[in-house]
């Protein structure tokens, strides 16, 4: 994935391009029917693809890691380190779209297409972090599923208590299940960089059951995937009653009670906006709007992807993972934890030299059990607040962040994506997990309130994401532990 030129070879090259285009085109601009805008943006680094052949590839063809030796380098963990001491997960973020760029490539060997990050289909944490100053980590992966000119890639962090180096050899075998803590599914597709067309891509033969099972996984999922952004869109699916019935008791609370929304108020359950049955528990309510945090930043060569002109995927999650946890943190007044990125697709490039805008805002949250479904059949105000690390009681705070991009130029902005992450905070965490310690903790949650039809359309289409992303487990990806609730 590394540059094989440098910003100022591959600027030249655009120039000279662009010389080239506005000559060749010159009756068309005169005429209006096209501007300057219209210039494609195309590859310096790959103009050939080599071959046009398809040949067949097993997964372990494409198998490919990164070690990160947090153990026994403290220097190289220190890059890895929030301010909290806890594994700076936006930085994983990056490292995962980087190997996966690899893996995609290696796939497709030797032909060369220009391979873009299409979408991150589910960042999902399996199990949480602890001591990681104790631990290395291991970052691996392959192609689990292809199209014609799409593939998935599916890539596994997990823990290692051998003592590793960056240029330790690993093979997939040594990735043990119950090691892992985080799974990540991105989608690549190829073009051609001298049509602009789709580019057929190399065939995956799966060789083993656990190989025939993982394709069969991902084709289901993207049929679902499909199938969900219909039902998840409240632009395609209206509210349901259920739903209506939610937002009118929102309406309804705001009518009797406006003061609320600035205020304490008593909780007794996750999805009822109800009076208190225990006057112990207390909920910080905030205004939707109020809880809005914006980053405006320019787009500079070091980000950029192997093709020279656009900045790549894992620089963008990162960027949108940190304001997404600076969104939770501010409305929280505490340290959230990492829980999932739901799917995001990737609607438009970033290239070098725009303006990048991005916008967090929190869309829903829920009072959870971290060791508990909420969809698990459970009714929430059954549950014992227990304070322990095998059940944390807690708030669920889902960020969504809208990203623009503005081409400085010719003044146009565009959609590039939205990311809606999840994250975990526990009730009175700092006193909750205090080893030993028996004081009467009165727990703190927090809630979002929508005032707008429009921020309750907000809340409601971040309810049905957070609904699809507990049950992710069970009729999806058929994974373990399909009732937990996991955080970092």
């Amino acid at each position: 994935m590394r540059r094989n030129t440098t910003w100022l070879t591959a600027l030249r090259a655009r120039e000279k391009q662009k010389v080239e285009w506005i000559n060749k085109h010159k009756a068309e601009l005169e005429s209006g029917k096209l501007s300057p805008h219209d210039l494609p943006l195309e590859s310096y680094s790959y103009t050939k693809v080599g071959t046009l052949d398809v040949a067949e590839r097993s997964p372990k063809d494409s198998f490919s890691y990164v070690i990160l030796p947090f153990k026994s380098d403290e220097w190289f963990l220190d890059a890895y380190i929030n301010a909290y001491g806890r594994l700076r997960i936006g930085q994983i973020f990056q490292d995962l779209d980087a190997l996966a760029g690899v893996i995609a490539y290696k796939h497709c060997n030797p032909a060369q297409p220009v391979i873009v990050t299409a979408s991150v289909d589910r960042i999902y944490m399996k199990k949480r972090l602890d001591s990681i100053a104790n631990l290395n980590v291991t970052l691996s992966g392959n192609v689990t599923w292809t199209g014609r000119s799409s593939m998935e890639i599916t890539i596994k962090a997990a823990t290692n208590n051998r003592d590793l180096t960056v240029d330790s050899k690993l093979t997939k075998e040594d990735i043990k299940e119950e090691d892992i803590f985080l799974t990540a599914n991105f989608t690549f597709v190829a073009r051609n960089p001298e049509t602009k067309k789709s580019f057929a891509i190399n065939k995956l033969i799966p060789t083993t059951d656990q190989e025939r099972a993982d394709f069969v996984r991902a084709e289901q999922y993207n049929k679902h995937k499909r199938e969900e952004a219909m039902k998840t869109a409240l632009i395609h699916t209206p509210p349901s009653e259920e739903e209506s019935n939610l937002v009118h008791k929102m309406w309804l609370q705001q009518r009797l009670d406006p003061d609320k929304a600035s205020s304490f108020a008593d909780v007794t359950s996750a999805s009822e906006i109800l009076p208190a049955e225990n006057p112990t528990d207390k909920v910080s309510v905030q205004l939707m709007q109020e809880t809005r945090i914006f980053s405006t930043s320019m787009m500079q060569p070091q980000y950029r992807n192997r093709h020279s002109y656009m900045i790549f995927g894992g620089y963008l999650l990162r960027q949108t993972f940190e304001l997404a946890y600076s969104c939770a943190a501010a409305f929280s007044h505490n340290i959230p934890r990492f829980v999932s990125l739901d799917s995001t697709t990737f609607r438009n490039p970033v290239p070098v030299g725009s303006v990048l805008y991005l916008n967090a805002t929190v869309v829903y949250t829920e009072f959870i059990n971290r060791k508990l479904n909420p969809e698990a059949g459970e009714k929430q105000n059954e549950r014992k607040y227990d304070f322990n690390q095998n059940s944390i009681p807690g708030t669920l705070i889902q960020v969504r962040v809208d990203s623009t991009v503005r081409d400085l130029k010719h003044g146009t902005t565009q959609n590039t994506g939205q990311f809606t992450y999840s994250y975990f905070v526990a009730a009175n965490a700092e006193k909750s997990l205090i080893p030993g310690n028996t004081e009467d903790v009165k727990p703190k949650f927090y809630r979002v309130m929508p005032q707008t039809y429009s921020e309750m359309m907000e809340y409601l289409e971040g309810r049905r994401k957070a609904i699809d992303t507990a049950s992710f487990n069970t009729y999806v990806r058929l994974m373990p532990n399909p009732n937990e609730v996991v955080s970092e």
